[in-house]
Formats: C-alpha cells, structure tokens, sequence
C-alpha cells in the first residue's frame, strides 16, 4: 500500500495530531503548525462519469447492433471499450443499488423494488450501514460527487418531502448535490423535481420546449462547469441516471419521426435484422444462434392488421426517445471535451438498467393508469388508432408492446424482470478513459456485473475500499475490478461466479455455465405460480452465447452442481427466503414494512405539495369528503385547493369562476366535473365536497356534492373511478396542481389559488357506501409491472 493510500481505510480519514512544541506567543520563532492540506484523493484518480440508462435492451442501440442511431454512444465506443457480456439485475431499484454499492442486490436489501419491500433483509429496501455507497466512500477521500437524473433507492415510507433523508442521494447516499426524481418514473414534459431534498418546479412549459434530459443534462453541465472552475485540481464523481427510456416513451415529434416507417416489418423481422447486424459488428460470434420467441408473445402476422399502425408508432416513438438521450449524453460528454477533462474522465455508458420493459401489455398502452387499473379493455383498436398522432406527446402517457420489448433484447430470451435468461440481465456497456486505457475501438468478452463499478472506480482512483465509515465496521465489496481487462483483451475473467434472482427467476453462472429457471412472467399478473421446488431448471454450456440450447437432459450432474451452488450463493448473499407472492408485497401490513399515514383521516396545510400516494389516506373505492378552510380577497379568488393526481387520472377541488367545483378525471379520458351555481364570498369560508361511493366492488361511480359553510350549493355524478392507483409520479397539492393539470378548467399557471388554503381535511366516512372495501393484495399486484 502506497504512502497516499494508508490511513484511507478509516473513513472519514483521522484529523492528524499536532506534535510538537506549544508555544505561548504566536509570534515565537518556535511557532510552527504544517499549513492546512484540502483533502484530495491519490494523484491519478480521474474523474468519473458513470451514465445508466432505463429499460433499454441489449439489442437496441446502433452501438449493440440495435435499429436505433446512438451516434455518441458510438463516438464513444470507437474512443473506448464495449463490453458485450456486462450484466444488470433484470431491474430497477435492484441494479440500482448494486452500480451504488459493488454489492450484489440483496446483500444490500434491495430484492425488489422500493414498493414491494417486505422485512426479510434481502428484501427490506434498506441499505445496511456496513456497505456504504461508493458516492461517500469518493466525497470522503476528497472527490466532488453529484448525482443527476433518477433514484429508486428510497423506501417508500420515506419518500415525502420531510423524509427522513438518510437514504436520499445527498442524505446518507454520499451526494453532494442532486438533481432528479425520487421514484420509478417521471413525467418528462412534466416531471417532479427535487433539488437535493427541496421541491422545484420546471423552469419553462412543455409548449416551450421543456423536457427533463434536456434539463438534468443542462444541470450536469452547469454544475461539472463550476466544479471544474473552483476546485479543477479535485476529481469529480457524476452519476448521470436520466429516466429513458422508462414509460411514459415521451419525445418531441422530431426525435420519432425521424423513424417512421422503420418498424412497418414488426418485432419478428427487426429481431432478425438485429442479429444479423450483431454478427456483422462482431457483437456476438458468428455462430451465435436467435432464440426463439416464447409462446407468450404473439408473432407480429398474429396481431390485428388494423392495429400494426398503431403498433409501429409505438416502436417509432420508443426509438426517438432513446436517440433523444443518446443526443443529451453526447452533449454532456462534449461539455467535458470542452472544459478540457474528457481524456482524464473514466466514463461508464450502461445501455439499461435491465433488459428492455414487457410492462406495456400486448398491445401497448396509451396510458399506462389504464393498463395498472386492470382497465385495459378501455383501450381498443379504434381508442388507439384515434389517438395515434399523440403518442410520445404531452397528451400521452403511453408505453410499447412486449413484442417490441422482446426485439430491444435481440438475441437473447425474455426481458426485465425475467433475472434467468439474458434478456433481462445482459445490458451492452461502454468503457472510456483515454488516459487509462490504451486500447480503442475494441470489444471485451469477459463476464462482468453491474457491482463490479465500483471496484473498477477504486482501483482506477488507487483507492482501498475502505474496512470502517463513520465508525461502522464494513462488509467486503462483493464485485470484481474490470480494471485487469481493460488493455488485455485475452485476460482470463476474474468475475467467475455470478448469481441473479428477481421475482424468483433465478439463475447461475459459473466459469461459463449457466443453469436458470423461469418462475413467472412479467405481463401475466394472474398466472397461477408452480412451487417452487416443480421449477424446471434449464442448462446451457459455455458455447452457447445466447442460451438457445437447452441440455439440461445431456448433463444431469453439471446441472445438479448449479442448483447446490446458486443454493449456496443465496444463503450467503440474503436471498433467502425465495419470496414469489407477488400480490402480498403491495400490502405493507403482510409485508412488514412501515406505512407513512394510517387511519381514515389526514389534515394537510396551504402550501404543501410533492406528496405521493403512499403519503396520502388511500380515498378510491370508497366514500370520502374534502374539507377545506381557505380565506378569499375582495377580488375573489380562483384555482385549486387541493388536486390529487394530473392529467392522466386524479381528482380536483377548487374555484372557477368563483364557484367551487370538482373535477374526477378517470384516465384522461373522460373529466366528470361539477360546478357550484354559488360564488364564495370573500372571507374566511369552509368548502367542502362530498363523494358518496355506490358501491358493490371495485372502480364504481358515486354522487358528489359540494358545500359552502354547510350550505350544498352544487351536485352531479361520477360514473367511475381509478381502483388503484392515479399515476407513478403525480402527487397531492395544496393551493395548486403541480405537474400535468386535472382539470382543463385550469392551466398549470392558472392553477394557483388566488386566495389562501389554510388547511385541507380528507376523511373517510365509517357509514360510506363500502367504507371497508380495500384492495385486495391480488388487485394490487396490477400496479406492480408498471412501476418498476
């Protein structure tokens, strides 16, 4: 260990001890301190920008043979390195906290994601102290560290704006600045926004020209501009997480066009265009064989020809959406070319955070609040065809089909979710660092996972990975460095061992073997599951570079050996119990997990905002009420007192034209709305609405009725409601409606009361038509493939 590395093992590094004479007099001439030394990390240690992308397959960037131009992920690859067998965890929150880390995912209690947590500790949503992020384990040896874009890390009960926020990237994730969303996806015309832990708003309308890439990467450059202008002998670290290609797919028509008609052929054909351009770059071996495409995906000539339209616009979109990004990288890596910092910066391009998303149904959604309200019927041919032209708009909230999700995942089996097979696990990565790397434009073929980064980034800083931080004694980094490969083509692999399991599809490699099975299918909410012990395990040997041949039957022993051995490996890393009750884990009290508000009331106060539905009493499918105190001027007042939800499903209350009014909008299809007939004074007033549930099950309608100061001064209908859920990223307001607006009514400047909201009562009635009717753990597990 070199001179600058020892005493960097205890972190934060000890303060030296003065030794020495003290002297009385400052001005003694014995009077002698070292000057103060600025912590920095080993001369060396580059910068380090790591990118992740979301839901992006191995078969979909030109840069992996895919049909979509990534012009700077290729500029990128001709300057560095491609890794064709670097593996992901088949999802979100999971892959996520592995890249943090360099731990496997449920060694650091992420086997799910943040949603389904339960409190088994593989599957808690909550790190342990003894494996701290790589971001403090950097910011702690004297690294910048920002982190842009999204993160799925936080558990859900602590995901309001008061925290708490030891789990958030600036809190105890080793951040010093962040910029992004908390969650699993975003609006990107409209998206929620905090700025470290504070709730901003964006700066311009989808009208003029908003979208979130843009934005982050705006801020990435801005903040890398002025790390560079204050501190330019200080590395930086940059985790640049943008929400592409998560649905919503939204993408200025200019992006999306560019492809029209490219996809006419379908997912067959492009799976085959796909391999062969593979072959062709090198990609994968010449003999490397197409798998076949599983029964449950529909052949492209199987789909209606009336839909193929439809159907195509859906792929077209997608592909604008991720040449969009790969625009947005390219400018954040010539901003480092600019400042001069390009060749010292190891930059890490990981094309998905798992396999592409089959989370769009069979046919793809316009909305994806239908598809999670097991309301999919809604959305028909001629539903479909009629809104053809808005998809990938600010109108849409849409999302592909798995037959599109499947092609983004050439060569390979499967898609996310599914940690068995390699299309939901092998993700195409890129490696660039100039200075440290002597090769360009070449391919490396060793496995490699997504929790050997941060080894990688240690090594390449000559950094030991620390043994205590804050005191905390830490758990070994469980990745392997990629470092040993990186101008050694032919280097043996050192990551020889490598278990994946998500949603109980599981799997092992070893010394390039893999045995797997598959347990469940992510689109298939109501699939009666197997035991777990009837799962029928498939084999395939080291020739095999897509998994297309199965010889299970020709190696009984070999598979016998895997089977004990991924055992092994799940006891020793927490991914035992093997947990598939995929409809119990959305219910937090069977699943163990806290729960922010409980009870059948909540009172919130004029100003606050940015609350998600897990920080809100749940009021579908059954009675409730609204009662708000709020103070007009002499002028009147108008806009919103509270709305939950936006554009693509939630409900409003709040004055137009002076009169109370409320707005359900159910799915962005149809706005029940009602008007009051009485103006509200100015004063300090009491307006309430009432929504008395019919009844009988699940999304029924109900009467509502409007008051002020007790007086019913307005009533009228709602045919239906949301069961489930109003949007993954839309929140509760007060005194406005953030984001995507309920209620054409209003705009999202309109939208601010005028007056004053003082506070806001929500309550659920005991004698309410089905007061009791909760979501059934089955119903719930409808939202899951969506959120992830």
């Amino acid at each position: 260990m070199s001179d600058d590395t020892r005493g960097r093992q205890l972190l934060p590094i000890p303060d030296a001890q003065h030794v020495g004479v003290t002297t009385y007099d400052a001005k003694d001439p014995d009077t002698s301190f070292p000057p103060i030394t600025p912590l920095r990390p080993p001369k060396g240690a580059p910068n380090v920008l790591v990118v992740l992308l979301d839901d992006a397959g191995f078969g979909s960037s030109s840069t992996f043979g895919g049909p979509i131009d990534t012009p700077n992920f290729d500029r990128l690859a001709r300057g560095g390195l491609r890794y064709t067998r670097f593996h992901t965890t088949a999802l979100c929150s999971p892959t996520r906290q592995a890249l943090l880390t360099g731990r496997n995912h449920h060694s650091v209690g992420m086997g799910g994601i943040t949603e389904i947590a339960t409190s088994a500790p593989g599957y808690s949503s909550v790190r342990p102290k003894d494996k701290a992020p790589l971001a403090e384990v950097l910011k702690l040896n004297g690294y910048s560290t920002a982190q842009f874009g999204k993160c799925h890390e936080v558990p859900v009960w602590e995901t309001s704006p008061l925290g708490p926020f030891d789990a958030w990237p600036t809190g105890g994730g080793g951040f010093e600045h962040f910029y992004g969303f908390i969650g699993a996806e975003t609006n990107q015309y409209a998206p929620a926004i905090y700025r470290d832990t504070v709730p901003v708003e964006p700066d311009r309308t989808p009208e003029e020209g908003y979208h979130f890439t843009e934005d982050m990467t705006d801020r990435a450059i801005e903040w890398i501009s002025q790390q560079k202008a204050l501190t330019p002998d200080k590395p930086f670290f940059t985790y640049f997480a943008p929400g592409a290609t998560h649905a919503p797919h939204h993408v200025p028509a200019e992006w999306s066009d560019r492809y029209a008609g490219r996809f006419d052929a379908g997912w067959d054909a492009l799976r085959d265009e796909t391999v062969a351009r593979q072959r062709a770059l090198g990609i994968i071996p010449g003999d490397a064989e197409l798998t076949a495409r599983p029964a449950e995906i529909p052949a492209w000539d199987q789909m209606p020809d009336d839909l193929k339209p439809v159907l195509a616009r859906e792929m077209e979109v997608y592909a604008g959406f991720l040449e969009h990004t790969d625009h947005h990288v390219g400018r954040l890596v010539d901003a480092l070319a600019e400042l001069g910092v390009l060749d010292d910066t190891l930059v890490y391009v990981i094309i998905g955070d798992n396999g592409a998303s089959a989370e769009g149904t069979l046919t793809g959604t316009f909305n994806e609040a239908i598809t999670l309200n097991g309301a999919s019927a809604l959305e028909t041919v001629e539903f479909l065809t009629s809104r053809i032209h808005e998809f990938g708009t600010p109108a849409a909230n849409n999302h592909y089909a798995v037959g599109w999700a499947h092609a983004m995942n050439s060569p390979y089996q499967w898609t996310k979710q599914v940690a068995s097979h390699w299309g939901g696990t092998r993700n195409g990565t890129i490696v660039h660092w100039p200075a440290g790397i002597s090769a360009q434009g070449e391919m490396r073929r060793q496995f490699a996972h997504v929790i050997d980064v941060a080894p990688t980034v240690l090594e390449a800083a000559h950094l030991p990975a620390p043994t205590a931080v804050h005191g905390i004694q830490q758990a070994p980094l469980e990745g392997v460095s990629m470092l040993y490969a990186f101008d050694d083509p032919s280097a043996a692999e050192r990551h020889t061992t490598q278990y994946f399991e998500i949603f109980v599809n599981r799997g092992i490699y070893h010394q390039g073997w893999t045995a797997v099975t598959r347990h469940s299918t992510p689109w298939l909410s109501g699939e009666a599951l197997p035991a777990l012990d009837d799962d029928v395990w498939e084999l395939y040997a080291p020739d095999d570079w897509t998994q297309s041949r199965d010889v299970a039957a020709d190696h009984p022993e070999r598979l016998r050996h895997l089977q004990r051995l991924f055992l092994i490996e799940a006891a020793k890393y927490n991914v035992l119990p093997l947990d598939d009750r995929k409809f119990e884990r959305f219910n937090s009290d069977l699943a163990g997990r806290p729960q922010l508000i409980t009870g059948n009331t909540q009172v919130l106060f004029g100003g606050m905002g940015r609350l998600s539905e897990n920080s809100v009493i749940n009021l579908k499918n059954k009675s409730f009420a609204v009662t708000a105190d709020v103070s007009v001027p002499d002028a009147g007042a108008n806009g919103v007192i509270v709305a939950q939800g936006g554009r693509f499903g939630g409900w409003s209350l709040y004055l137009h034209e002076h009169r109370p009014a409320f707005c359900y909008n159910l799915y962005g299809v149809q706005q029940h709305k009602i008007h009051a007939d009485t103006e509200v004074p100015a004063g300090d007033h009491q307006v309430r609405m009432e929504f008395d549930y019919d009844g009988g099950g699940l999304a029924k309608g109900g009467s509502v009725t409007l008051y002020v100061d007790g007086d019913p001064v307005g009533r009228g209908r709602v045919d239906a409601t949301q069961p489930m859920i109003f949007s993954g990223d839309e929140t509760t307001d007060v005194g406005r409606d953030c984001a995507t607006p309920v209620s054409d009514d209003y705009t999202f400047d309109a939208g601010r009361f005028s007056g004053r909201v003082h506070r806001v009562h929500l309550s659920i009635g005991d004698d309410a038509h089905d007061a009791d009717h909760l979501i059934t753990p089955e119903e719930r597990y409808r939202v899951a493939v969506g959120i992830q």
